[in-house]
């Protein structure tokens, strides 16, 4: 990630819920102590990706959760401490902070993609239209919205959850802004089932995720958070 001055700055916003009610769809394969060191997991896979991801200046959490603050504090990310209740409300209170310090195009990704890869993110930040635009990168079913790119960072509200590509589509569409879509396998894959889980383990890799998993089926602690 190149580090600029924050002013016309292109900054990612990952927002991570309360770990306590993070997963819950999972609770069948993985018990609560699994489902966090998951969560923070895929977290730090996501952050990886960011920090070696051209054209992207800086990248900020914005969170509730002390695990989580400490993990993105720990790699020297911003932290925007969340006063919402729900993740719209988290994206809106991050893209209106950053605007006001002058971030001039905003990338939205969740923290539960763990094959992100710079490569996938660097396109959606290069297909960016001129302000206003927008880039959306849909689910693997082109339901919800896995990536979501702005400028301005307030160029749509976002409406993430069930059925959000849609939503944000249509956004744009009321708006008269450009949206440009890319369907990029990596980042099409969030876990939230356990159908997802299969998915995601049948794909190599060596990421902090795997890890996670294998440890789970271990029942061995695994540290997470620090540079690989």
């Amino acid at each position: 990630m190149t580090r600029t001055a924050i002013s016309a700055a292109t900054w990612a916003v990952v927002p991570v819920k309360d770990l306590e009610r993070a997963k819950r769809r999972l609770a069948g394969p993985l018990d609560p102590a699994a489902r966090r060191g998951l969560s923070l997991a895929m977290l730090a896979d996501v952050l990886d990706a960011l920090d070696a991801t051209a054209g992207l200046d800086r990248a900020a959490v914005v969170s509730r959760d002390a695990d989580v603050m400490e993990l993105a504090r720990r790699r020297g990310l911003r932290v925007i401490p969340e006063t919402g209740t729900s993740l719209n409300a988290a994206v809106t209170q991050a893209a209106n902070v950053l605007s006001a310090e002058g971030c001039a195009r905003l990338l939205v990704m969740p923290a539960d993609l763990p094959l992100a890869a710079p490569e996938e993110i660097a396109q959606i930040l290069a297909a960016l239209p001129e302000a206003p635009g927008l880039t959306l990168v849909p689910d693997r079913h082109g339901v919800g919205t896995n990536a979501l790119a702005c400028a301005p960072p307030d160029a749509v509200a976002p409406s993430f959850g069930a059925g959000s590509f849609a939503r944000h589509l249509a956004a744009a569409r009321d708006a008269g802004i450009p949206a440009t879509v890319l369907r990029l396998p990596g980042l099409g894959l969030d876990i939230d089932t356990p159908e997802d889980l299969r998915a995601f383990m049948e794909a190599p890799g060596a990421t902090w995720t795997h890890a996670a998993l294998r440890a789970a089926r271990s029942a061995t602690p695994l540290a997470v958070g620090g540079e690989r």
